[in-house]
């Protein structure tokens, strides 16, 4: 048995919390929310999660403190756009025995760095993973087979993280392409919000299969341009997780899409989904990072035209469409 500190009580921290705690770990998940921290405790659930019930070793807590004193892993999960600030308030209680395993996706907003970039100016002392893979929180919460990936720089955090979460139920692959993993997890992201827009279009089936085959492209493109391994956007947290992301009725990110493909404005559809949509945050970080390492990226360029030039959805569909054509 490990202690185990969640920071972050969304869907994703919970479900890794009752996964953890029905494994016989103790569990202590951080929010910054007195309503959730009540559900959690009082209720035994997690307001995102309504078909999960919160087993008795999970406490919940505002205090960083009180999470992370004596744990034995940190799992970060929060939104992308908070993992700095909240970091810079909970590092002080950190110490160089403990290992952070980042569990958020996406990138931070203003610096464009991945979150594992993140971890090493923040806390540089600290032993760290990444973890991710097809893992929707509604299912691990139901204990629904998964499987994920640690990758890690450091062999006895991906030792740990193994002992800790490997069970009939979860399968734990590892790896050392850290930035890959996190490239992968971001910028899947985006490409399931232009999924879903496919989808409220009612494009059909053949228009969704190749917007996942040429959105994979564009990911492998910019990924190994920043320095990850190319098999790694073909494995579980880079083909795997987009296929999840873009297909499941549990993908924020495609639902977002779907909204705007039916002509709900950003700020309607943002209010309609009430969780953070991490595609929105980032759309605009990889059109940047596209013109940064000079790679092609047609797909983020029309999406980011429809949220920020109000280019119609149907006619970025025409535009990419009617693009110069060329050798797959």
């Amino acid at each position: 048995m490990r202690k185990i500190a969640i920071i972050g009580s969304g869907s994703w921290g919970s479900a890794l919390g009752i996964y953890l705690a029905n494994k016989g770990n103790a569990v202590s998940i951080w929010s910054f929310d007195e309503k959730e921290m009540h559900a959690i405790n009082q209720e035994r659930r997690c307001i995102f999660l309504q078909n999960a019930v919160i087993p008795e070793n999970v406490l919940c807590t505002m205090s960083y403190e009180e999470a992370i004193q004596e744990a034995d892993i940190i799992l970060h999960v929060t939104p992308s756009k908070f993992v700095r600030s909240t970091m810079k308030q909970y590092k002080q209680y950190v110490n160089e025995n403990q290992i952070i395993i980042m569990c958020s996706k996406g990138f931070e907003v203003g610096t464009e760095l991945t979150l594992d970039e993140v971890i090493q100016d923040e806390i540089p002392y600290i032993k760290y993973g990444v973890l991710s893979g097809p893992s929707h929180a509604e299912e691990v919460s139901l204990n629904i087979p998964t499987v994920l990936v640690i990758a890690s720089e450091y062999n006895e955090v991906k030792k740990t993280i193994i002992e800790t979460f490997a069970s009939e139920t979860m399968r734990i692959y590892t790896s050392d392409d850290v930035k890959g993993v996190g490239l992968g997890a971001g910028l899947k992201n985006i490409i399931a919000f232009c999924a879903g827009i496919a989808t409220g279009l009612e494009l059909g089936d053949n228009i969704f299969a190749a917007l996942l085959t040429r959105g994979l492209a564009e990911i492998v493109r910019l990924g190994t341009a920043m320095g990850g391994k190319e098999k790694t956007f073909y494995g579980l947290t880079g083909l795997g997780d987009l296929i999840v992301t873009c297909s499941s009725i549990h993908s924020r990110n495609r639902k977002a899409g779907e909204l705007i493909g039916k002509g709900y404005s950003l700020e309607e559809t943002k209010k309609a989904v009430g969780m953070t949509i991490e595609s929105i945050d980032n759309i605009d970080i990889a059109y940047q990072l596209a013109k940064k390492y000079h790679v092609e990226m047609p797909i983020v360029n029309a999406v980011y035209d429809v949220l920020y030039h109000g280019l119609r959805p149907k006619e970025a569909v025409i535009q990419l469409m009617t693009r110069a054509l060329k050798d797959e």
